[in-house]
């Protein structure tokens, strides 16, 4: 039968005088002073009813008793460990996801390396990454079906019940293939438009009403050859094999014209430049989790801004 005047520190500080050899180590290990190191281990002793270490010449060294004790010692605290794990991963595993909602521009600019770092802290939490229209994300946010939204500000009418977290600015750019037409053409680039098929946001995204404005202002009142899509598989495979435009929000394309597969039409499209943040519920209180997810994307948002 166990004796029940064996406690949990009596095991951590024996275990780990022995592996030290030493009082001094164990204490600044154990961040107690060395009276409380020599007096937990002669409570052992006298448990025990043997010594468990004894001097040797300036220092320590564990008896054959204590050497027997180690063995049973260590696995005990092996096991408490591994339980204490167990318990907590059965903990996270129960727990609800970290559920965050990501437009197309974050998707793949930002979210990676936001879970990148959010990995690193180990907090072994599930996060569930949703894509879509932001019209969609926002209405799952006001649900409750997401804890936080990723991209553009949505319009005032449909910010209502929400706040808006700053973290960077984007523009819409209008991307092509590499070795596109346009891409040589000294004519107006806006006036060719019309001969080439061109992937415009959905009418439920936020930069559609910013797209069809910069259109019109520069001359451009239809495209009689356009598909609406928000999906940025879809919009990367198009081009590639097509001479379409693609007008979207250049988070989502920087990639690929950095390594050369799309590039993007000389237009300056400052004009479109939006705030790109964080979406939550105003009456929400984030959990430590949530928090700790939140603070990387901050940080992964600011290395590309």
């Amino acid at each position: 039968m166990i004796d029940s005047r064996v406690k949990f520190r009596h095991l951590q500080t024996f275990v780990e005088v022995a592996r030290q050899k030493s009082v001094m180590k164990a204490a600044e290990l154990l961040h107690v002073s060395q009276p409380a190191v020599t007096k937990t281990i002669h409570e052992l002793e006298q448990v025990l009813g043997v010594d468990v270490f004894e001097r040797d010449g300036r220092g320590i060294k564990i008896t054959r008793y204590g050497e027997v004790f180690l063995r049973h010692a260590g696995a005990a605290l092996t096991a408490l460990r591994q339980g204490l794990d167990s318990v907590s991963q059965e903990q996270f595993a129960d727990a609800p996801p970290i559920r965050i909602g990501a437009l197309p521009t974050v998707s793949s600019r930002i979210m990676p390396r936001a879970m990148e770092l959010f990995l690193k802290e180990k907090t072994w939490s599930r996060v569930k990454i949703v894509t879509g229209e932001n019209a969609v994300l926002l209405e799952q946010l006001r649900v409750g079906d997401l804890d936080v939204v990723v991209g553009r500000l949505a319009g005032a009418e449909k910010m209502a019940g929400f706040s808006f977290e700053h973290l960077y600015s984007e523009q819409v750019v209008f991307a092509v293939r590499a070795g596109h037409p346009l891409l040589d053409d000294r004519q107006s680039l806006f006036a060719g438009f019309g001969n080439f098929t061109v992937l415009m946001p959905t009418r439920g995204s936020i930069i559609r009403p910013v797209v069809e404005n910069f259109l019109i202002a520069n001359g451009v009142s239809s495209l009689p050859n356009q598909i609406e899509t928000v999906s940025d598989s879809f919009g990367r495979a198009f081009l590639r094999a097509s001479d379409a435009i693609w007008i979207i929000s250049n988070g989502v394309v920087v990639g690929d014209v950095a390594d050369g597969r799309l590039a993007l039409l000389p237009v300056d499209t400052g004009e479109t430049k939006g705030p790109v943040g964080l979406t939550m519920r105003a009456d929400a209180v984030p959990s430590l989790q949530q928090s700790i997810l939140m603070q990387t994307i901050r940080e992964a948002a600011g290395e590309v801004s």
